[in-house]
Parts: C-alpha cells; structure tokens; sequence
C-alpha cells in the first residue's frame, strides 16, 4: 500500500532544533561509530583492567581493560537497531490484530477486542519477560518477546482510531458499493490513521530501547561476546562501588537516546497537528450509483413500511425511528422534512441498510425498484444496493475522502462495478464532473477534496453517484452550509439529473424553502415518525397537522412582519428514549386532548391523496398552534 507522505511544516523553535540536533547526532555515532572505535572497543588491555576515569580513558575500563567510552560508541548501532526493529515489529502486530475487528464478523472482533484490551492491563515489560522464556534468551528473543508485548497498546489505539473513521460517510459509502473488507481496510481506513500510529511509533521507540537493554541487563537480550548497551550495564555490575563509571557511559547513552525519541514523538506531534489532515493516498469513491440489474417491476422505485431502528439503552431499547412509511415514484423528488432529531437521516441510512452497529433496522416492506431487501441475504443486498443507490451525504467533506484525489473516487465506482480498465474509468469520470459542472474536469479530476469549494465538492459527491445510472437517489441535506446561489445550483443539478435520468429522488431537509422549490411531494417527520404527507403546493396554507402548520409559519418570507416577534413552536422535541405514550406532538400541541395524550393516531388517507397523523387535523381556516 503506496502512502502519500503528509505535508509537514519545516520544524522551528528550540525544540525542533535540540530534536534534530540530538537525532543527527544519534545517527552519526551509529553509523560511523563502529568504523571509528570498533578497534578501540575490541582492543584488550589485561595492564588498565578496570581502570577508572582517565586521560586517556574517560569514562575507564572494564573488567578486560576495553575502553568504556569506545564500547558505548560502538553499541549505539545495535542498541539502536534493536529498539526500532522491535517498535516496527510490534506496531505492526497491533496494527494487524486492531484492524482485525473491522474486517472479521462481528462477534469474533468482539472477541479480538477484549483480548487486546485484558492484555494492555499488563506491564508491556512483564509481559516480554514472560514472553522471552518462550521465544528463548538472545537478541532474537528479546525483540520478538518485546514486539508483541507493545503490540496491545498499538491494537487498541488502531482500534479506536478506526472505528472513528469507519463512521464517516465515505466510508458508509464504500460499504453502500459492497467494497470488500479488506479493501475497505487497507484504501480507506487504515491511511487515514497514519498519523497517530506514526506519531505514537516514533515516541515508542524510546521506550523501546529502555526496555531492550533492562532484557539485557537482566540476561534476556543481547548476548555476549556481542553487547549493547543494557548488556555493558549487566558486565560492569560487579564493579559498580569500585569503578562506577563502567555503568555511566551506557546509562547516559540510554537516557539521551530515550529523551530524543520522545522529544521527536512530541515534535511530530506538534508538526502533524500544526499541517492539518493532509491527504495520504487514494481509496475507493464515496457513493453508489445502479445499473440495469434491477429493471423496475412496479409503479415505486422505492417502498418502505413499518420502518423502526432500534438502539439499545440504560432502561431499555431506544427507537428514533417507529413505523416509517414511505415511497417514491420513479421520475418522483419527495421531500422529507422536520426538526433536528426527527429521525430523517437516520431514516435515510436505513433505507440504505447503513445503520451502523449496535443498531438494528427492521422493516415489514422494503423493496428497491421491485426488488424485496428484506428477503435477500446480506452480501446480496449489499451488491444490490452499491448498484441500485446513490447517497449524497449531508458534508461533502467528510462524503469525499480526503485522502485520495476526486477523480480517482468518481473512477472506482466504475472499476469495481463495470470492470472498466483505470483509463477508461478516469475518462468517465472526468466526463461526469463536466456532466455536473465542474469547470476544468480534466484538472480538477487530479486534484484533493481539500482544494474543491464546498459546492464544487457537493456536485462531485452527486458526480460519483451519477457514475452509472441511479434508480434512486437519496440526498440527505445536500445544501446544508452553502450560500444561497451555490444552493440553487446543487438544487437545479438534481433536478436536471432527475429530468435526463428519471431517477427518483428523496431530498431530506429541514429546510422547508429548500423543500418547497424542488420537490412535489412532501414527508413531514416528528418524533421518529411520518406525521403528514401531502403535495408541496398545500405545504404553505393547506397542511393538516398542527406541526406542519407550525413549522412553515416559523420560517420567515418576504411578507413576514418584521415588528412582530418570529413565530417558534413551543416546548421542545420528544426524548426518543422518552417519547409520550399518544402523539409526540401533543405536549406543543393547541388542539390536543386527552385521546391525543393516550393513542397515537394512524397515518391515514384523507381522500385526496393526502395522509395525516392526527385526531384532530386543522381545516384551512382554523388557527394553528398557540404563538402562530
């Protein structure tokens, strides 16, 4: 796996300097040091036999009259050499056993888990000394003892850093496009933690060469006639109250190399930090897009019924989603709206079957352009939907993965899922990014999500679910955090894809201006359910349901009297975990009673096409809620 090298700032301050100063210096004497004093440091001299500090002998002799001094310098490479070859080896095995949990099942990463973390509960030195009889006395032994011994810290910080970027939305994305787990570690998670393994690595080596040379000491590592510099503090042991100064030579030799790794670990530390997350190399594309594997049977590209997600709680199973009900024709832009914490994204998600453990989505319905999902295994479903689906995400930033170029993620969709070759996948992808207007493609295809505009990255998001044909796309806040004009443009870009593809489209919002210009069908969530549904031009003066009414007279327009006080809805949203035993909406409710207070009304037809969750639903010319 190729790595892009992060863009480090050039190290200034005294800290930089003392740093590199220190680290020169340690490679200096490692490389050069044995050709300089190897002579010196074998030369027996049976007349200076544990000679102290001396003109000639600065730090002494030992117990063969070898110059102290001499040795230390000469041990520098192999004390070095050992210490970084047991940090790389041990940062591997953790990096290995912590990305293991993303790419086995469930339960056997659970089991993984809770290995590494009982093993990071005991002393890393310990634990080699207790590996080191079972690997054997030696250098060998002492590195393989050490290696693994470090390798649970390394598991866990693996572990915790990539089950935080395994729930980004590039990476719910590649598993949307039935990317393969390995694949799925190695191009997308595993890059985009090099930072703090590199970072955490390089301070470990220190450590690491205080706990070689304490095996050493002890009789565990190195083994004579060779030596480093725990194996110079185990032979002038005996002699330690009558020339001390045999152990003072590889004691400060020890300390100075300890400090200048960690010294090195903090400098990377504040480098890494101070340039920002910089792109480290390519992964797989963000979204999905169908293909004509799925000719569409009925009259809906998408049906759900009887939708709940479920998460387990302190007092019991949470459900922010209860009994969804939903479709979208073909050719069709629904709008689905609602307060902060009404269940819309997540909704989406499981539309989507991304709801991500220890959540579950169940459905009564859930077919996909006349395919039933809910009946389908698992890998099945996957590929069906990484070829039926396109997700636009709510931040094109974190939908576009920062670590590979924009062009190589449109490409991969078509690599994966079309066989295309990589410069017949590039040019379509390129093609695309002119298709959803992008100026420059050919430019702009080599570029980092980083150097993009927050719309340009919004259209490229759209770009890659366009790579093949979409059946449905699902587009959760895709305006969110831009400017007005740049909102029309993404606005007039799905509506030109729904036009020239007759894709339907489900556009999530709490935007109710957003909602009204683009859609011609209207969701209104509250409380994890589907409260009205009805056509967007009765969505400003001819909605049903208190809530609805609540919510469009909350958002201010050109008519909107600016003496008065902007209209809010009182009271706040239901607590999922809490959620009233009748209609959610009944506490902020001026109609409600007490059949209101006790049953949850049913989504039921009015009549005219029109649903309603309500007992008491508001005629045109009735008041809304209390402060409208």
């Amino acid at each position: 796996m190729r790595l892009r090298t992060p863009h480090i700032r050039r190290p200034r301050g005294p800290l930089a300097v003392i740093t590199t100063v220190l680290l020169a210096v340690l490679l200096l004497v490692a490389v050069a040091g044995p050709s300089l004093f190897g002579h010196r440091a074998g030369s027996i001299d049976v007349n200076a036999i544990q000679r102290g500090m001396s003109g000639r002998h600065l730090f002494g002799t030992d117990a063969l009259g070898r110059d102290i001094l001499a040795r230390t310098v000469v041990a520098t490479r192999k004390s070095l050499w050992l210490a970084l070859l047991a940090t790389l080896l041990g940062t591997l095995c953790g990096v290995v056993a912590g990305s293991l949990p993303v790419v086995v099942g469930r339960r056997l990463g659970r089991l993984i888990v809770a290995a590494f973390n009982l093993l990071v509960a005991f002393p890393g030195l310990l634990l080699a000394l207790f590996l080191a009889l079972v690997f054997g006395v030696g250098a060998r032994g002492a590195v393989l003892s050490l290696a693994v011994g470090m390798a649970p810290s390394f598991a866990r910080l693996t572990h915790t850093t990539a089950s935080s970027v395994a729930r980004a939305d590039y990476v719910s994305a590649a598993r949307l496009l039935n990317v393969p787990r390995h694949r799925l570690l190695t191009r997308h998670v595993l890059p985009n933690i090099a930072e703090p393994l590199l970072v955490n690595a390089t301070s470990q080596v220190g450590a690491s060469l205080l706990s070689l040379s304490a095996l050493s000491y002890l009789g565990f590592g190195v083994q004579p006639p060779a030596y480093d510099w725990g194996r110079m503090l185990s032979d002038g042991l005996p002699s330690i109250y009558t020339n001390p100064s045999a152990a003072l030579a590889p004691c400060v030799a020890i300390v100075l190399a300890g400090v200048t790794f960690v010294l090195a670990g903090e400098l990377l530390t504040q480098l890494v930090a101070g340039a920002g997350h910089a792109p480290v190399r390519r992964v797989e594309a963000a979204t999905g897009a169908a293909s004509g594997e799925a000719p569409d049977t009925g009259e809906h590209v998408l049906r759900v019924e009887d939708l709940t997600v479920t998460f387990p709680g302190t007092d019991g199973p949470v459900t922010p989603v209860d009994g969804v009900s939903l479709s979208v024709r073909s050719g069709e832009i629904v709008g689905l709206v609602g307060e902060s914490g009404s269940g819309k994204s997540l909704t989406a998600l499981a539309i989507g079957s991304l709801v991500s453990h220890p959540g579950v989505a169940r459905a009564g319905t859930h077919t996909l352009s006349g395919n039933d999902l809910a009946g389908m295994r698992p890998a099945a479903r996957e590929r069906f939907l990484g070829n039926a689906l396109a997700m636009v995400f709510q931040d094109p930033m974190s939908a576009l993965n920062p670590a590979i170029r924009v062009g190589r993620q449109l490409a991969e969709v078509s690599e994966v899922h079309q066989g295309l070759s990589r410069t017949a996948a590039m040019g379509r992808a390129v093609d695309r990014l002119r298709s959803v207007r992008i100026p420059e493609p050919e430019r702009r295809a080599r570029q980092y999500p980083m150097e993009f505009s927050g719309g340009m990255r919004q259209r490229a998001a759209i770009g890659i679910g366009l790579m093949t044909e979409p059946v449905l796309i699902v587009a959760d806040e895709p305006t969110t955090a831009l400017d007005v004009t740049v909102q029309r443009d993404v606005l007039t870009l799905l509506r030109q894809v729904r036009d020239e593809r007759d894709a339907a489209v489900l556009l999530i919002s709490h935007d109710i201006a957003v909602i009204a210009e683009i859609a011609s069908r209207v969701l209104v969530m509250y409380g994890g359910r589907v409260v009205e549904d009805l056509p967007v031009g009765a969505l400003a003066d001819d909605a049903a349901h208190p809530y609805t009414r609540a919510l469009v007279a909350s958002v201010p327009d050109m008519t909107t009297d600016r003496e008065r006080p902007l209209a809010t809805i009182p009271g706040r949203p239901p607590d999922p975990a809490a959620r009233p035993a009748g209609c959610a909406f009944a506490p902020r409710c001026a109609y409600a009673d007490e059949t209101c207070r006790t049953t949850v009304p049913p989504l039921a037809g009015t009549g005219d096409g029109r649903k309603v969750a309500c007992w008491h639903p508001v005629q045109r010319a009735e008041p809304t809620t209390e402060g409208h």
